[in-house]
Parts: C-alpha cells; sequence; structure tokens
C-alpha cells in the first residue's frame, strides 16, 4: 500500500512546523536566557528539510512577542529520519514586563516554531494575491482582504524587487497593558505549558489602546501598534524587516498564518526611532497547490493542458502496477499534472468483504465503512470536507468509484470542489463493463454537475459522460460530438452478431439518402441541420456494419456493449467492433435494462437470431404502450425470412384475440430488399404521409411488404 504524502499529511502547513518546547534554558542575566528547544511531529512534507538550511527561521509565539520577549534562532538542526528539530533560541527581554514573563519561563514551556521562507514559494506576482479581493471561503470568511470582506482599497498591493509587497497602513495609536497583566503572566505561562490555543485573546484582555499617541520607540521599550483587520486564507504574510523604517526592527513573531482572520492587526517592534511609523511592510508564500482556495475558473493552464488528451493519457501511465490496484490522485494545477510521478498516487490494495446482509445492520454498516476508508479516493474527500483541502481541482482514478462512496462524493463541499473525474477503466474486477450501481452513480454524478470522462484506451480519446434529457439514456461521447448526441435523431441496427449478410451497399445507400433527405423534409426529426447518430450493440458482424457505414457516413458511431463473455454465457461477441465512437457497457445481468438503453427514433433489424428476435418483441411493446412514438421499423432481408418470424405469431395472436386493439402495430413493420424502397418509407413519413400508428391500417402478414405491395393507405 502507498500513500501520496501530498493528501495524507495534512496536519500542518508545510512551510511551518509544530511549536516546540524548552528543553533546555539557561539564564544568562535578567534580560537574556539561552533556551533549547524541541519540536516534534513535523510534517514529512515540511519544506524546511529540503531546502538552505539557512531560509528556515525561528518564529517565537506572538503571544510572547506581544509580551516583549524576542526570541533569535542561534543554530537550527532538522532531523527529517525523526522528523524533528532541535533549535538553539536566545531569549531577550525587550522591557520591563517581558523580564518578569522572562524569569517565569521554564523547561516545558512552549515558545515558537519553524518557518520555511522558500524563495521559490515567494508570491511576485501581485495579480496573484489581488484576485482574491472579494472572494470568501466555504464558511463566509475573506480570503485576503484588510478591514472588512472587500477590503482592496486598505491593502496596498506593490512590486519590489521580484516580490509583491503590501504596505499595511497603522491607525492613530498605540496599545499599552493595564495593571492587571502582571497577576497574569503565571496563568499565560502555565497556558503556555499546556500548549493552549488562542492565547492571544486573553492578553488582549489586558491591553489597553492609547489613541493618538506617538508610534515611536526608544531602547528598553516595546512598541505595539495596530492595523485594520487582517484576513489571511490563501498565503503565508511575514514581515519585511528591511523595508521597515530605519531603526525600528520586529520581533521574530513575523509570520502571519492562512488561517490568520480578524486578528493579524497587532505588531510588535523595537528599535529607537524618534520618527513615527506608518506602516507594516508585508510579504507572501504561496501554500501548497490544494490549500490555495483556488477556483478551477482561475486556472486556465490546468483547462488547457486537459484539452490534450496524450496529457491524460501519459498522466495514467504513471500508475503504480499492477493494474488491479486502485489509485486515485486529485490535481488542482497543470505542473502536477504534467509532472505526475507514481509516488503522487493514493494507492491500495483491493479488498473485498462479503457482507452478511440486513440482518447483521450493525456489522454491515462497519464493513462498508471500513470498505469507504479503504477506497484511494476517500482521503481526498475526507480532506476536502475537513477544509484541509480548499482548492478546486480534478480526480484522477484508475477505476471508476465504488458507488458506495455516493454519500462521501456528493456532499456540497466535495461537490463544489469536485470539477472533474477522469478514470481508465470501469472497473477492477470487470473490466470494461459497469454495473447497474454504477450507471446508478453516474446519473447522480450528471444531476450534480460533477463531470465524468472515460480516458479509454481503446478508442484513445477522453469519452464524456452525458444524458439525453429526452429519453432518459447516457453514453460516454468524444468531446467533439457531444452536441451530435444530445440533438441527434436516432438510428440504430439490430442483428446477428454472426453474419454480416449482404447489406453493405444497401444499407450505405439508405443511411446516404437520409443524409439528403434532411434537405428536404421539416419535421422535428428530420431537418436541415439536424444530427444523426446510429446505435448498435457493438459487436461483430450485423453491429460491426452499421457502425464501420455510419462512422464512414459522418454519424455519430453508438453502441450499447454487453458482456458475454461471461462463463455462464455462450455468446460469442466479446470482441467490441473498432468502429464504435460513443458507448455504454452493461453485465450480463442487466440485458434487459441494457435493451431499454436503445431509446431508438427508428430501429433497422438485419435477419438474427433469439437475441434480435427479443430486441424486436421490446420495439414492438415500447410502440404498443406508448413508450414510444409509431414510427416505422424497416426489416432488411427480404419477405420469406420477416414471413416465417413475424408473421405466424402476429396471425396467431390476432387469431386469438390477444392483442385485441393493437393489431395496428403490423403498419409499423416494412420489409425491404432496397435502399429506395426504405427511403420511399422515411420520405412518406416525414412527409407526413405514411398510413402509421392506431388509427393505419392493418396488414394480414404483420408487416408491410414494401418489395411487393407497398404502403396502402386504408384499412
Amino acid at each position: 500500500m502507498q500513500n501520496s504524502l501530498n493528501l495524507i499529511h495534512l496536519t500542518h502547513y508545510d512551510l511551518v512546523t509544530p511549536d516546540g518546547k524548552i528543553t533546555h534554558l539557561k539564564q544568562l542575566s535578567d534580560t537574556t536566557a539561552e533556551a533549547v528547544v524541541f519540536i516534534e511531529e513535523i510534517s514529512p512534507k515540511f519544506v524546511g528539510f529540503r531546502i538552505d538550511p539557512e531560509q528556515v527561521i525561528f518564529n517565537i509565539k506572538s503571544t510572547l512577542a506581544q509580551i516583549g520577549i524576542e526570541g533569535k534562532g542561534l543554530e537550527i538542526n532538522l532531523d527529517p529520519q525523526h522528523q524533528c528539530a532541535e533549535v538553539k533560541v536566545l531569549l531577550i527581554a525587550l522591557d520591563s514586563l517581558a523580564k518578569e514573563m522572562l524569569s517565569l519561563l521554564s523547561e516545558g514551556t512552549f515558545i515558537g516554531k519553524l518557518f520555511a521562507a522558500d524563495e521559490r514559494r515567494r508570491v511576485r506576482d501581485p495579480n496573484y494575491l489581488s484576485r482574491m479581493f472579494g472572494r470568501s471561503d466555504r464558511l463566509g470568511r475573506p480570503l485576503l482582504s484588510l478591514g472588512g470582506l472587500q477590503g482592496s482599497r486598505d491593502l496596498i498591493l506593490e512590486k519590489i524587487d521580484g516580490r509583491t509587497v503590501a504596505y499595511l497602513t497603522l491607525q492613530h495609536g498605540v496599545l499599552k497593558y493595564d495593571k492587571t497583566i502582571h497577576g497574569f503572566l503565571a496563568s499565560l505561562n502555565k497556558a503556555l505549558n499546556a500548549n493552549l490555543s488562542h492565547l492571544r485573546d486573553w492578553v488582549r484582555l489586558h491591553q489597553m489602546w492609547k489613541a493618538n499617541a506617538p508610534r515611536t520607540v526608544k531602547e528598553g521599550e516595546l512598541l505595539l501598534v495596530r492595523t485594520l483587520p487582517l484576513h489571511i486564507r490563501t498565503v503565508f504574510g511575514k514581515v519585511v524587516d528591511d523595508l521597515l523604517s530605519e531603526s525600528f526592527q520586529h520581533t521574530s513573531a513575523s509570520v502571519l498564518q492562512p488561517d490568520t482572520f480578524a486578528s493579524g492587526d497587532i505588531y510588535e517592534l523595537f528599535g529607537n526611532a524618534n520618527v513615527e511609523l506608518t506602516d507594516i511592510p508585508l510579504e507572501f508564500y504561496t501554500l501548497e497547490p490544494y490549500r490555495e482556495h483556488v477556483f478551477y475558473a482561475d486556472r486556465d493552464q490546468l483547462q488547457s493542458c486537459i484539452e490534450d488528451s496524450n496529457v491524460l493519457f501519459d498522466a495514467f501511465k504513471t500508475v503504480p502496477e499492477p493494474t488491479n490496484l486502485k489509485a486515485a490522485v486529485f490535481i488542482v494545477k497543470h505542473k502536477q499534472l504534467q509532472k505526475l510521478s507514481s509516488d503522487d498516487w493514493i494507492v491500495r490494495e483491493p479488498t473485498f468483504y462479503e457482507l452478511p446482509g440486513a440482518a447483521h445492520s450493525s456489522r454491515q454498516v462497519a464493513i462498508v465503512e471500513r470498505f469507504i476508508e479503504q477506497q484511494p479516493a476517500y482521503p481526498i474527500f475526507y480532506n476536502i470536507t475537513r477544509g484541509n483541502i480548499t482548492s478546486q481541482g480534478i480526480l484522477l482514478t484508475r477505476h471508476f468509484l465504488s458507488p458506495l462512496l455516493k454519500q462521501v462524493m456528493l456532499n456540497g463541499d466535495v461537490q463544489r470542489s469536485l470539477k472533474g473525474i477522469y478514470f481508465q477503466y470501469p472497473s477492477d474486477s470487470h473490466g470494461d463493463f459497469f454495473s447497474s450501481e454504477d450507471r446508478a452513480l453516474l446519473h447522480d454524478l450528471y444531476k450534480f454537475a460533477i463531470p465524468v470522462y472515460w480516458v479509454d484506451q481503446r478508442s484513445k480519446k477522453i469519452l464524456k459522460y452525458m444524458e439525453h434529457e429526452d429519453r432518459g439514456t447516457g453514453l460516454f461521447v468524444p468531446l467533439d460530438r457531444i452536441e451530435t448526441f444530445l440533438q441527434a435523431t436516432v438510428f440504430g441496427i439490430y442483428g446477428s452478431n454472426l453474419i454480416e449478410g449482404q447489406f453493405n451497399d444497401e444499407l450505405r445507400k439508405l443511411l446516404s439518402g437520409i443524409i439528403h433527405l434532411r434537405q428536404e423534409v421539416t419535421h422535428p426529426l428530420l431537418k436541415a441541420d439536424t444530427p444523426l447518430a446510429l446505435i448498435t450493440g457493438g459487436g461483430p458482424g450485423a453491429m460491426a456494419v452499421g457502425n464501420r457505414i455510419a462512422q464512414e457516413l459522418g454519424l455519430l458511431s453508438c453502441a450499447n456493449i454487453m458482456d458475454f463473455g461471461a462463463p455462464e454465457s455462450v455468446v460469442k461477441e466479446q470482441c467490441q467492433n473498432p468502429y464504435v465512437e460513443a458507448k455504454m457497457t452493461f453485465r450480463l445481468d442487466k440485458l434487459v435494462e441494457r435493451q431499454a438503453e436503445f431509446h431508438l427514433d427508428f430501429p433497422l433489424f438485419l435477419p438474427g437470431g433469439s437475441g434480435t428476435d427479443f430486441e424486436l418483441a421490446l420495439e414492438e411493446v415500447r410502440r404498443k404502450t406508448g413508450a414510444a412514438t409509431a414510427t416505422p421499423i424497416l426489416l432488411f432481408g427480404g419477405p420469406r425470412h420477416w414471413k416465417n418470424k413475424i408473421s405466424p405469431r402476429f396471425q396467431l395472436n390476432r387469431d386469438s384475440g390477444t392483442t385485441a386493439g393493437s393489431e395496428w402495430l403490423s403498419n409499423c413493420y416494412y420489409c425491404i430488399n432496397t435502399a429506395e424502397e426504405g427511403l420511399r418509407v422515411f420520405q412518406s413519413y416525414f412527409r407526413g404521409t405514411l398510413p402509421i400508428g392506431p388509427h393505419g391500417p392493418i396488414y394480414d402478414e404483420g408487416f408491410v411488404d414494401m418489395t411487393t405491395t407497398g404502403i396502402r393507405g386504408s384499412r
């Protein structure tokens, strides 16, 4: 089993460590001390493990900095193997209050963390930040603002020395402490030992705002200034010391984390300056791509990238072998897709559980939950719902997702984040064939506007799942033929998988004639701009003939393909013909369900066996029940074949009274030998002169023989 570090280890941001605690403390004077700080449980993806150590800095807790304690990292020793670090820190008390606090610090006190100021992650283009103005996260919190949701007027972005810098204007006045702060310091020290959170809020209770007090600083003093409330959700912010006004220094509590909102407004400075400080300069560092709160609509390069099918096929080449392993990866930017490696995939060994049934409901629920948690896509969906993944993106998965993931997948947060599912194989156990539960999931994903794509090795194309809402059918369709599928009038070929017959030329002439007929009629199903599609069962024989001719003539060539390769099947048509463009696949136990998916406007029957008989009966029942409109059904193959197949059954049912009132169905069948005969039927139908339907004539043989008598206009 393999895990992608990019998604499994999301406890901390990759540019910072957890807080570390003092393991050794040596008092040097009443204003200085030397501490050894130990930091453990550092994420293996911490960037500081892999960059120049000079770029890793110690960041003292802002709670201590606001009390007046500065912490300078003197020596940093990183241990990536054990995921820990040891830091030697010089602690300096900047004023009298800080001296008091310094004397309380002890071993076990948590005082700060490490920040990896990776040059590669520094924000260089102001547009990267400015596009976040006015946007909020899923909880309604601003992604980036100063002084409110919009906040852009108060946050000025400039490009200085190749980096984006924001100058935060200071409010008129400074912060001071009231006398109660002295009695609070002991409690604060205990809270630091317990590593409690939100300690700045406690400190804030003892601060007083001195409006219009000068923002100057003297040796031995701490200057606390304030800006408008700053919200940061998309980047790290860091005070730029070399852009501060001369003689001012900021404490090492200089990093603002991406979970800063309405609190990143107090800054701690020291030095010796008679001039007033007017603003605070901040530079910015990007988050991991998953956490940037970037909308898919802003990922122009990713969208352009996936328009090249070769990029997606190459991406799936990186999935770890063997092919029965389940694997998934979440992609949020184009470089990630282009540089995908086997280590980026979350991989799970296939595990099968026997469900005990509804009689053991508690046990069944536990087994199902265990199965769901072992799916490779589960950590992705889990981290989206937890807020650890905030960028929108696409999911690549070797196998189409288990329907048991539906509840997690259709969660509102996941739905908003998931902008496409790309899979390589429909099933890890049944290869290219979908179960009925799979198709139900496809339907739900379509309704929830989550696009699903088949990276189809057979056709070497990207196929998108689309539903024809008027027909209630769905197919995987090539991207450039989607509009054709949605608007097409659909013809279909039924016939034997064993023989092709001698119908190539006549079928070609018939379909060509229908194409030309579009210019002559204005029927709802056929007019000048009507696209055409043809559907078969996708196998060899007559089906291959139909798909090949459709493809050659520019019709959308479609197939509903059944898995006849199961051991219990005696049908030998496992091989899909190579002329199929759009398709859906079915497992053997859903044979009848598959037939309902054809939903043809105009069926064309070639000679066939029991399967063709079954399909013929279904088309008849569809018209009888009103599930389909009374449209003509063409029967290729000569009157003798169809008299032997249709007439005895029709006449027996008529004479026994079992089809009383529906004998008119005989006017839906038209036996032809040539394309010209078939075109006469269609010309009459599309011009509204074909006597068809409940008010049309009844034919004694159960069909109209266009080879001899042709169409008659009365009963």
